[in-house]
């Protein structure tokens, strides 16, 4: 999560040095948060988007007081086979956040997912609704997302070597198929009273097209699989520095990935055959602003 900060002159400071009839400066209505991070795997539900590698990823947030926001995030890729060869994925994000009682809010929103530099039949749109609930040091948070038919969630291709026949020339098995895509997850975290660690735990269910989009991308690329993850967050006192350790896996069988090699596999590292969806330790530090 973001940590937030208020857009708005130093008015108060100035009260307690300023003439008796100066007025204090109003507050803007619009509150903005973001972070710039390190990972050392970046997992999209489970599924590496960085070939097991390092990815640089960061994003900003504006917020009005009557609950509207806007905003975008970015993460570097693997660059290889998927996404049309995109180096980076860019977010544009936009929704409401409405207060329910006294602790829980309702988020309504859509997120649109750009592949930068790939082909443009990889973007894609996705809306979302999230319901979070904070009690005591622990907070709760259950979400869907349904991307509607699009062509990047269609199945092209129902293997990787239908997908090498296309680049010597071969028709694709379906060009211009739509598909659609349900992503359902539950989200826990809560602080360790008088520690800066913070523990959380995340699961999800995706049940999508089972096959390979255009350019080998799919967010559900084994059709139904589970992801989950658990993990600690460290906030290094005195800084806007989070350190995070946190085990990522799928319950994604070796024999559902066979049909998508290549393309569920690294390629060009030290990890070069690997599957993308197995389980991971993952690190990270966070700059929050």
């Amino acid at each position: 999560m973001f940590m937030k900060y208020q857009i708005a002159c130093a008015a108060l400071a100035l009260m307690t040095s300023a003439p008796a009839f100066a007025q204090e400066e109003p507050s803007s209505p619009v509150t903005v948060s973001g972070s710039v991070g390190l990972v050392s795997d970046y997992r999209f539900r489970g599924v590496s988007q960085s070939d097991r590698g390092m990815a640089i990823q960061g994003g900003i947030t504006a917020t009005h007081e009557s609950g509207f926001y806007v905003g975008t995030w970015a993460s570097s890729l693997g660059g290889w086979g998927r996404f049309g060869g995109s180096n980076m994925e860019l977010d544009l994000v936009a929704g409401y956040a409405m207060p329910l009682g006294e602790n829980a809010t309702l988020d309504v929103g859509l997120t649109w997912y750009m592949y930068p530099s790939g082909a443009d039949k990889t973007d894609f749109a996705e809306p979302y609704v999230k319901l979070s609930s904070q009690i005591g040091p622990v907070k709760g948070l259950i979400g869907v997302a349904y991307a509607p038919k699009q062509q990047a969630l269609g199945r092209w291709s129902y293997t990787a070597q239908n997908a090498n026949d296309v680049l010597e020339g071969l028709p694709y098995d379906n060009e211009g198929d739509k598909e659609d895509n349900f992503y359902g997850w539950v989200d826990l975290s809560g602080a360790v009273p008088n520690t800066p660690v913070t523990l959380k735990a995340h699961m999800g269910w995706s049940n999508g097209n089972p096959g390979l989009g255009p350019n080998g991308t799919s967010i559900a690329p084994t059709g139904k699989y589970l992801d989950w993850l658990v993990g600690a967050d460290v906030a290094i006192p005195g800084t806007p520095l989070t350190v995070g350790v946190a085990y990522v896996d799928t319950d994604i069988a070796r024999v559902e990935e066979d049909y998508l090699r290549p393309n569920f596999m690294v390629n060009d590292s030290k990890d070069a055959g690997k599957s993308i969806a197995r389980s991971t330790i993952l690190f990270s530090l966070t700059a929050a602003f």
